[in-house]
């Protein structure tokens, strides 16, 4: 079976620590980067990322306007795209999927929840 892979976009680097580790002992290949036109750059480049973890608010370019672009990529447009952001508040989970993400996940992550979105990949998402 192979890895998915996960590409994880998020401004504070102990965020992507946390996750990259956590999500390797889960058997994800992970990618990871400080900044949503980095990612767009390793996406343009990279076919072969499975499933998208994006920060909603990071500085120069938000997930709100990060997200429409990743789905222009055309290797890229039924990617797996969950928001993530530190915003739990009522009409934030909206506002993402509006946006164009797939699902929304609030932090701190629950790495259970994560998981159990995360295993949507293969239903209609690769």
């Amino acid at each position: 079976m192979d890895k998915k892979r996960l590409l994880i976009i998020d401004d504070d680097s102990r965020n992507i620590f946390a996750l990259e580790n956590t999500m390797r002992a889960k058997l994800f290949d992970c990618v990871s980067c400080l900044s949503a036109k980095e990612a767009l750059k390793i996406l343009n480049d990279d076919a072969n990322i499975d499933a998208v973890l994006i920060d909603m608010m990071m500085p120069e370019m938000d997930g709100y306007e990060a997200i429409p672009l990743i789905k222009k990529i055309p290797s890229h447009e039924s990617t797996f795209i969950i928001a993530v952001t530190a915003q739990a508040m009522s009409g934030d989970k909206e506002k993402c999927l509006k946006a164009g993400a797939d699902d929304y996940i609030s932090k701190p992550v629950d790495v259970d929840k994560l998981l159990l979105l995360l295993g949507k990949i293969g239903n209609g998402y690769d």
